[in-house]
């Protein structure tokens, strides 16, 4: 199963790599990652069928934001999963988030635990 991460903050690329080590060394996970929304979609729209199944993304970012990527992944890619990441577990977010369609949403620091855990259970599901 392939994910996409997607972060302003490029050294979130080593935490994940880290904590998903297990994962992308057996083969369950593939990992890629965008520092922006725009080379996000670039990364989605690369064939008709993208591979990837799920998105994880920061909301707070430069340019295009987390919640305006979402919209753009639901309008064009309807069956990618995508949670959402903020610093801030404010309600508002959280309420635009959900109602655009997220699977999930987190607060920063991630709780990696609940990560895999969303993530084993698309495994389950595909």
């Amino acid at each position: 199963m392939k994910i996409l991460i997607v972060d302003d903050e490029q050294d979130v690329e080593i935490m994940f790599l880290q904590k998903f080590r297990r994962e992308i060394k057996s083969k369950l996970l593939e990992v890629e990652f965008a520092f922006s929304g725009q080379q996000a979609l670039e990364i989605l729209g690369q064939s008709d069928s993208p591979d990837v199944v799920y998105v994880f993304s920061d909301i707070n970012m430069p340019g295009m934001s987390g919640l305006e990527l979402l919209e753009n992944i639901k309008a064009k890619f309807p069956h990618i999963q995508v949670s959402m990441i903020s610093a801030y577990g404010d309600r508002e977010n959280y309420n635009k988030a959900i109602k655009s369609g997220a699977k999930g949403f987190f607060t920063k620091p991630v709780d990696f635990e609940s990560l895999k855990n969303e993530i084993a259970e698309l495994l389950t599901n595909k």
